[in-house]
């Protein structure tokens, strides 16, 4: 702790703030890396800065202001619990862990992280830098992905924690684990617990955290269509629960076997929407990686050619000027080629 106070980050949510900003700060820092969030976090808060504000905003609005974050999910569940504290708390965010756990998106590291920062209740936090300060430091020999990891060192965690002060203690040794323990390279000269550290010890840093083989991750040939019509592009909105829930984006699917990306393209266009397109010009490539798959799109302009959109799947549909684009949410996918459209 004192190595944390001498030497943490400034950041635009530490210090004595709001329990709502520190929450907010928690769930943009799930999956994303710190200097990524920090200009969102500006924004958002900017934005709606309490939580009346974030529940009184719709929806799509503030998936817009979260384009390009990624895990949409967060963002949906953050605006669907505030709404849930406002209408049904009276605007108090529970200060209990069962009770935050039970709101939307709100898991064992969302809960135990700020419920120690903004409430200094006593709740050890897991995440992947505290699993790997542990790791190193304990020779710990359960890997870090496997499904009994959390629990294992959620234990550990738990029997080392400082509860006179528990906000600085997990903030240490997250802040530990991101500047000092870090994956490779760790600067151990410059570690508070270099003298108590086993991996250390025995010259094995690089041996933990251990982990299990990882499934190699397969990639999915998709086609997409700009579908022109009158001067417009016909966009479409994917379902609000699901990956990428409550975004918009160009028609199209999956290149099924045997099939050609052309094939591909008109043949989910007409499925999604029940229009036919035609006279298909290759517009590029995209290549974007998910969490558990990767996908290559194959991006064509496509004519109008007749029908009239009958949504199967989206639930919903606009034709929009190329300049209206940038006021709807898209996939990182789908900004990838933005830029390139022309009508």
């Amino acid at each position: 702790m004192a190595w944390y106070r001498a030497n943490c980050r400034q950041l635009p949510w530490r210090g004595d703030i709001p329990v709502y900003r520190v929450w907010v700060s928690e769930v943009m820092l799930q999956q994303t890396q710190v200097k990524t969030v920090i200009p969102y976090y500006h924004k958002f808060m900017a934005t709606w800065p309490d939580l009346k504000d974030l529940a009184a905003a719709d929806l799509e609005t503030v998936l817009k202001a979260w384009e390009g974050l990624g895990y949409y999910a967060r963002a949906r569940n953050l605006h669907k619990a505030a709404g849930i504290v406002v209408r049904d708390m009276g605007g108090i965010i529970p200060d209990d862990y069962k009770g935050f756990k039970n709101l939307p998106g709100v898991g064992d590291y969302i809960a135990s992280a700020v419920l120690s920062i903004a409430g200094a209740k006593p709740h050890a936090v897991v995440d992947g830098n505290v699993k790997r300060v542990l790791a190193r430091l304990l020779c710990v020999d359960t890997p870090v992905n496997h499904s009994a990891a959390h629990n294992a060192y959620k234990a550990i965690a738990a029997s080392l924690l400082y509860e006179k002060d528990p906000g600085t203690y997990n903030q240490a040794i997250m802040e530990l684990g991101a500047l000092v323990c870090t994956p490779k390279r760790p600067d151990c000269d410059a570690c508070p617990l270099v003298r108590e550290c086993c991996a250390c010890e025995q010259q094995a840093t690089a041996l933990f955290p251990k982990r299990t083989e990882k499934k190699k991750v397969p990639t999915v040939h998709i086609a997409a269509g700009i579908v022109r019509k009158n001067g417009k592009v016909l966009i479409t909105r994917r379902k609000l629960d699901g990956l990428l829930g409550g975004l918009w984006e160009f028609p199209g699917g999956k290149v099924e076997s045997k099939e050609s990306p052309e094939q591909a393209c008109i043949r989910e266009i007409r499925e999604e929407t029940g229009i036919e397109t035609g006279n298909l010009q290759f517009l590029t490539r995209v290549f974007h990686a998910y969490t558990h798959f990767k996908i290559e799109m194959d991006v064509f302009f496509c004519d109008y050619l007749s029908g009239r959109v009958t949504l199967n799947g989206p639930i919903d549909h606009k034709w929009v000027r190329v300049d209206e684009l940038h006021r709807f949410p898209f996939p990182r996918a789908n900004l990838k080629f933005m830029e390139l459209i022309r009508v």
